[in-house]
Parts: C-alpha cells; sequence; structure tokens
C-alpha cells in the first residue's frame, strides 16, 4: 500500500518499481528527494595568496573546500557580512574556485563560501583578505642646526613614502653605504641622527620597502664645512658696552681715566657731583730696581653746584 502510495503522487516523473529497484530508490528519482548519500560537511575557505594577503592590482582566488559530500555538489562565494553574492559553481567535486582578477582597495573585506549537494548548505567561517598597495618613491630631507652643517652637528635625515601598506621599513644611505634604518610599523615616515664629520660630505638618500618592493628617492649632497669659526658674532653677540669715557694721551707718560657717576641732588638746593680721577704711571726705564711697575693715585672731589633748575640740561658738558 505504500509504495502504490507514492507512486501516485510522483505521477510521470517517478519510475516504477521493479524486481530490481526498492521502495527507497523510487524514492530517490525524480520526487524531489535526494538520493542515498553522504551530505555536504565541514565547508572551508582558503585565498592566493595564503593568509589573505594579496597585492593591489594582483589576482585573489577563493578556494571553497568540503571534507565530504556526495553526487554533484553547489559552490557559492559571498562578501561581506550582508552576504553579497559574488558567484556560483555546481560541480561533481569537493573543490571549486572563485576569482578577483584584479584586486581593487574596495575588495578588502570578509569572505565565505557554502556548499550543497542537496541535504543543507553548509557554511564556512569569515576569512579576512587584505589589500596591500606598493610604496610610492620616498622623499628624503635634511635637517641641520644651522645655514651650514659643522662637525659635530647632529643632522635629522627624514624619509617619507606618500603611499604604501605598512609596516614600512626605510634605510638611509651616503652614497651606496648603508647608514642605518628606521621603520614605521603604522605607515608614514621615520627619522635617522647622525653625527657630523668633515668626512661626511656627499649625497644623501634612502630606500623604502614594505615587502612589495622597494624605492628610491632622490640624491641630497651635504656639505660640511672644515669647522666652526673661534668666535660667531652671530651667535654670540657682544656683552653691551658700558657707557664710560676714556681719554687717553700716548705723548704723556701718564694715563688719565676720569669717570662721572649720576648727579644727585642730596638735600635742599645743594646739587652734589663725585668725579674720580686716578692716574697710572708707566715704568720708568732708568730705575731698573724698582719692582713695582705702576703707582696709582686715585682722590674722589665733590663739587657744590648752585640750585638746579630747568636750563642745568647736561652737568657733564660745564664741566
Amino acid at each position: 500500500m505504500l509504495l502504490g502510495l507514492v507512486l501516485l503522487m510522483c505521477a510521470a516523473p517517478c519510475e516504477p518499481a521493479s524486481e530490481d529497484n526498492d521502495a527507497s530508490t523510487v524514492l530517490g528519482r525524480g520526487c524531489g528527494i535526494p538520493p542515498e548519500g553522504v551530505p555536504v560537511w565541514n565547508v572551508s575557505l582558503e585565498t592566493l595568496p595564503p593568509g589573505g594577503q594579496v597585492q593591489k592590482g594582483k589576482k585573489l582566488v577563493l578556494i571553497c573546500l568540503a571534507t565530504q559530500g556526495t553526487g554533484n555538489i553547489t559552490f557559492s562565494w559571498y562578501k561581506g557580512a550582508l552576504g553579497l553574492t559574488l558567484g556560483t559553481k555546481t560541480q561533481r567535486s569537493l573543490t571549486a574556485k572563485f576569482e578577483i582578477p584584479a584586486v581593487t582597495d574596495s575588495d578588502a573585506e570578509k569572505y565565505y563560501c557554502t556548499a550543497d549537494n542537496g541535504y543543507r548548505p553548509s557554511i564556512s567561517e569569515l576569512v579576512s583578505v587584505t589589500v596591500r598597495s606598493p610604496v610610492s618613491h620616498p622623499v628624503l630631507t635634511l635637517r641641520v642646526p644651522g645655514a651650514q652643517a659643522f662637525p659635530g652637528d647632529v643632522v635629522e635625515l627624514r624619509c617619507e613614502a606618500q603611499s604604501g601598506s605598512p609596516p614600512i621599513l626605510y634605510r638611509f644611505y651616503l652614497e651606496d653605504v648603508i647608514l642605518g634604518s628606521s621603520s614605521a610599523p603604522s605607515g608614514g615616515g621615520a627619522s635617522f641622527n647622525l653625527s657630523l664629520t668633515a668626512e661626511r660630505s656627499g649625497n644623501y638618500s634612502c630606500e623604502a620597502d614594505n615587502g612589495l618592493g622597494s624605492q628610491r628617492s632622490e640624491a641630497v649632497t651635504l656639505s660640511v664645512t672644515g669647522r666652526r669659526p673661534a668666535e660667531d658674532p652671530c651667535r654670540n653677540p657682544p656683552s653691551p658696552v658700558p657707557q664710560v669715557s676714556n681719554y687717553i694721551n700716548s705723548a704723556a707718560p701718564l694715563q688719565e681715566q676720569i669717570v662721572y657717576e649720576n648727579v644727585n641732588v642730596v638735600s635742599g638746593d645743594e646739587v652734589y657731583s663725585l668725579v674720580y680721577h686716578t692716574q697710572q704711571e708707566r715704568q720708568a726705564a732708568v730705575d731698573p730696581q724698582r719692582t713695582h711697575t705702576t703707582d696709582q693715585d686715585a682722590s674722589a672731589i665733590y663739587f657744590k653746584l648752585k640750585k638746579a633748575s630747568p636750563a642745568d640740561v647736561d652737568y657733564e658738558d660745564a664741566m
């Protein structure tokens, strides 16, 4: 009775039973019920290049694999958390591939795939794809403390590539000899400090490398001056010269120095001016027994002036 009921429901699509066909075989032919077999199981997604690291403009291959499953298997690939369908392929195989011929920055996403042989779909885990860009030609900048470079100065070499996926390794050169290196884990530029010597004049350059090919900068010429001047008035301005009037008479054996201090009103209507008078005697040529070469005689002279008035403008000129 059961076999007759099934044949009635399937009508033409189902094949009649025979001596070699049992009920289960008939159920699997043309009635929309999967035949006996093994469901797809343990689906995963892999990428080429491995690890999901692909260079911009290069080909990306998404490989969908099933550990087991029989019959024709339908594979589908999806992009992003919303599941944008990329493509579908049906074949009698446990593996299928989907290719993106030239990736762009927008292809940096999460991907997954499914496999179905009529029982139920099996879904892979999400796989992240990173699109990496090679570095551009870097630019080298030299920074010295002043307008000229002297031995002992510390020069900063700054190298920066305007584009390129991190991390970036920078190498610094004098002519073709490497001076050192510095890395930029998050991208951008990097610096290297160098103490100058007279032998370090020449052409400087730098190189940027992020594993997708290296790029070299243009050369920058630096001339190191022999040595710094002993006294540079531009860097060390002289101390202010005291406003002192010196009078020297080369014809006389004595030197006089007169210093005028400020004029002050001491008390009442009287104004006083303090004048120091110093005489310096040179060594006498006719007296070799003398051991002291100079004899100073300083005296202070006070002048009592009349009452100060607006007309008394310059007391030094008056004396």
